[in-house]
């Protein structure tokens, strides 16, 4: 079931903090550069998207607030794309670090992660024998024995936080108990209708992708929402553009870019997140469905507006 639209609409992810610098020369990690790629991908037809933080020299990711209304402030500047800033932060954050974003710079909307899994990155060590900066093999071996916490009480705090600074939450489901918590926590009066469920599939550790297990996780979300939810998709890597296009046919959204997949197609890597957009929208157009802009988004997920920012 889920909201009926008329229209389906892109995220974009920008740049996240699963791929390390060594994967791509053409990662954004700098405010300007994440600023710049945001408005391209909103030029190109996103209207949401998605924004991690990386430390400027290294490319680590950062939890720096000053980065975040940076490039939310050049993005605003620039274009009415929704901006959608992480709370998920980067592997080994705590709660306060990763929710701070929302009470500071009280966005429109911010992802949630709705539910503790094992998060692994470390099979992308041999793949490389060199690694541009130091961290970087640190990082994905400590996902060798890293849980991904979100916790209830992570919930209570991360959901009241967004309530009391009047932000839409995204909701990242990597598998189906997680559309559980969000029954739970919407029981709870920490949710307002309609729900927006990001459904994800591919992270070593929680539901891997495929049309069926995606079936199942919309099945689940019907049989708990019934028309009060909105949803879309996140296939990781090579999953991306086929999986996002049978969301698109079910009546769901759709995400792209570099945070979660580097390449437009096999062999051929990603040079900007604009060309991940130009090809989803390429597909789901030449299949007679149109984009929603970004004011149709608003109206659609109960935005409070852009002038009721703080960056």
């Amino acid at each position: 079931m889920a909201m009926k639209q008329q229209k389906i609409f892109i995220n974009c992810a920008i740049t996240g903090s699963i791929h390390i610098p060594t994967m791509s020369e053409y990662l954004p990690t700098t405010p300007k550069q994440i600023a710049e790629e945001a408005v391209r991908a909103a030029n190109a037809g996103a209207a949401t998207v998605h924004l991690h933080a990386r430390n400027p020299q290294t490319g680590q990711p950062s939890s720096d607030i000053s980065l975040f209304k940076e490039f939310c402030s050049e993005i605003k500047r620039r274009s009415d794309v929704i901006l959608c800033p992480t709370t998920g932060g980067g592997l080994g954050m705590t709660p306060e670090e990763r929710v701070k974003v929302v009470s500071e710079l009280e966005p429109e909307l911010a992802s949630c992660n709705m539910g503790s899994f094992n998060f692994g990155l470390f099979p992308l060590l041999e793949r490389y024998s060199k690694f541009k900066f130091e961290w970087e093999p640190k990082y994905l071996e400590m996902t060798r024995d890293f849980i991904f916490a979100n916790t209830f009480k992570s919930l209570e705090i991360f959901l009241k936080t967004f309530r009391d600074h009047g932000t839409k939450p995204e909701m990242e489901c990597y598998d189906v108990g997680h559309i559980y918590n969000v029954a739970h926590m919407a029981d709870r009066g920490f949710l307002e209708k309609p729900f927006f469920l990001q459904l994800i599939m591919g992270i070593l550790g929680a539901i891997q992708p495929s049309v069926e297990n995606l079936l199942h996780m919309k099945h689940t979300a019907d049989s708990l929402f019934g028309e009060d939810y909105v949803w879309s998709v996140l296939p990781v890597g090579r999953f991306q553009f086929s999986l996002g296009t049978v969301a698109a046919v079910m009546g769901g959204n759709v995400r792209v870019g570099m945070e979660d997949n580097l390449y437009l197609g096999k062999g051929k890597i990603m040079q900007s997140n604009e060309e991940a957009v130009q090809k989803v929208r390429r597909l789901v157009e030449e299949l007679s469905m149109e984009i929603a802009p970004s004011a149709e988004v608003r109206k659609l997920l109960r935005l409070k507006g852009r002038e009721k920012t703080r960056f």
